[in-house]
């Protein structure tokens, strides 16, 4: 095995930590926070965080945590599958439709309207929810085969 290999399967192996996915469903609502106030100090510590997120935590013991088996669904997906995460098949099409709807909670942030802000914020989070729940119910099932 490669190194290129070895580092992208550690980078993943620490991805699948629950702790570093369930800590990044709160960047979207820092973001979304961080244009509404104009604070561009927080906004860098949110995009800083997201980007150092996948690596700050150690593998997980095991893959029975949901929040893992999300990880791995999302590798298996786009590395064993090749499927592509955005398209108009399902559940790919999910991510196409929350570009959209995540563009309208920056744009209602950036014009000051909270509530707008928040509910564009929290369709995004639910299709993202709703992607993720649909591969790793396929990821499941093929391991179980």
């Amino acid at each position: 095995m490669g190194a290129v290999a070895k580092l992208t399967d550690a980078f993943w192996e620490r991805h699948s930590n629950p702790k570093s996915g369930w800590s990044r469903v709160l960047v979207l609502p820092a973001l979304l926070y961080a244009v509404y106030r104009r604070d561009w100090n927080l906004a860098a510590a949110a995009v800083g965080f997201t980007v150092v997120n996948p690596v700050l935590f150690s593998p997980p013991a095991d893959d029975d945590a949901w929040m893992t088996r999300v990880v791995l669904a999302e590798r298996w997906w786009t590395e064993e599958r090749g499927e592509p995460v955005l398209a108009t098949a399902y559940p790919s099409v999910l991510n196409l439709l929350n570009l959209p709807v995540t563009a309208y909670a920056f744009l209602a942030a950036y014009r000051g309207n909270p509530v707008r802000a928040a509910l564009g914020g929290l369709g995004s989070v639910l299709l993202k929810f709703w992607y993720v729940g649909a591969l790793v119910q396929r990821y499941d099932e093929a391991r179980s085969e």
